[in-house]
């Protein structure tokens, strides 16, 4: 049976990876620690899942077992990293809006960063130990799909692994009612937080909480979704010992398309685990790869880019300094007197000739000069719209 996503799903994940990490530069100069971390697990779980989906594509053969223990535990990671990530995010949008002083110190700053850090990495990297407890064999190889982790059904799963993402979900939803709460007390001291701060401004803290508001409503389901099928469609067996869960723990099992695509439920989890990184990546792009400051960084790019290859671009063309606005040089030139013969015209002779080759003179700079700023305005209003 043919994967209907191929090749879709790899080009779609591999340009997502890229996408989600555009603007990783200017966040990472304002130490948006929850942010940085947001975009790089994504960006990993976009690509792990894509290069699993070429290898893997139309068989199920154990080509690459150094691969696959660690893409297996990649997507354990990312189970729980970006809902962490996006706890982060919240965790400072609260501090924020909770702040009791308008300044803060370097020490203060530095320190929730590393606090933030010990929450994006240290967390995921503590699941992928406790999953390790509860992992019945090596892993699995699905066609079409790749190397997936295998998690033994044990009621000590449950604790060590699978409610995570929930927990995690739930702990970044009240951080969000209350800066949400917060913000609506305190609006004034808020404002003036924010505009004493270079790196976040009232813009940006807004697209934080909608960027980690969209994750929490679309990972938490998922994960509820899943622990909730773990516990319906299979029996759960009880924790025995560690000997008995790891008895056969070199097994890799291979299940090819034809299997496991008879099953609806295993249909619509693999491809919501899938599909989910790569929804990530194009909301944390809409929210942030069109902003100010990110058009801003595009231009800087293109215009470093083009002055690399000394190429004249369409914004140092319309930055640069326009000879019409000032009169041609045959005008200002201290050329020497010229005097006319008589033969030549009588109104050259006159004031009022010269007056009248004058004003055409000036007549013919302020209409280019006016035409000029008709043209900024226009292209004024299609920058906008078009950004």
């Amino acid at each position: 049976m043919s994967d209907p996503t191929y090749p879709a799903f790899p080009i779609l994940t591999f340009f997502a990876a890229v996408l989600v990490l555009i603007p990783l530069p200017w966040h990472l100069q304002s130490l948006n620690a929850g942010t940085c971390l947001f975009m790089i697990w994504t960006a990993i779980a976009c690509i792990n899942l894509g290069i699993n989906s070429i290898i893997w594509h139309s068989n199920a053969i154990d080509w690459a077992p150094v691969w696959c223990d660690i893409s297996s535990r990649i997507i354990v990671a990312v189970a729980v990293a970006i809902p962490a990530a996006s706890f982060c995010i919240n965790r400072r949008l609260y501090m924020i809006a909770t702040i009791q002083t308008v300044s803060i110190t370097r020490a203060e700053r530095h320190r929730a960063v590393i606090i933030d850090l010990l929450i994006g990495i240290g967390i995921p990297l503590l699941q992928v130990v406790m999953q390790y407890v509860v992992s019945g064999h090596r892993y699995d190889i699905f066609e079409d799909i790749g190397c997936y982790p295998f998690t033994y059904n044990v009621t000590l799963a449950y604790p060590l692994s699978v409610v995570w993402p929930i927990v995690i979900g739930l702990a970044s939803a009240v951080y969000c009612v209350l800066t949400l709460r917060a913000f609506s007390k305190r609006r004034a001291q808020f404002s003036e937080f924010l505009s004493s701060k270079t790196s976040l401004s009232p813009n940006r803290y807004f697209r934080l909480m909608a960027l980690a508001t969209t994750e929490l409503l679309c990972t938490t389901p998922i994960s509820l979704y899943g622990m909730i099928l773990n516990l319906t469609a299979s029996h759960v067996h009880p924790w025995i010992s560690w000997e008995d869960t790891h008895s056969n723990y070199s097994k890799v099992a291979q299940y090819p398309a034809l299997l496991w695509r008879m099953d609806r439920s295993s249909v619509i989890g693999f491809e919501m685990t899938r599909w989910a990184p790569f929804a990530c990546a194009l909301v944390f792009f809409a929210f942030f790869g069109f902003a100010d400051e990110a058009r801003r960084n595009y231009r800087q790019a293109l215009s470093a880019i083009a002055k690399l290859l000394r190429i004249r671009t369409f914004y140092s063309w319309r930055s640069a300094p326009s000879k019409v606005e000032s009169l041609p040089s045959f005008v200002a030139s201290p050329l020497p007197p010229y005097t006319p013969s008589p033969s030549k015209n009588r109104l050259l002779q006159s004031e009022s000739g010269i007056a009248c080759i004058r004003n055409l003179q000036v007549r013919f700079v302020c209409s280019r000069k006016h035409s000029r700023n008709s043209f900024d305005i226009i292209f004024s209003h299609f920058y906008i719209i078009t950004a």
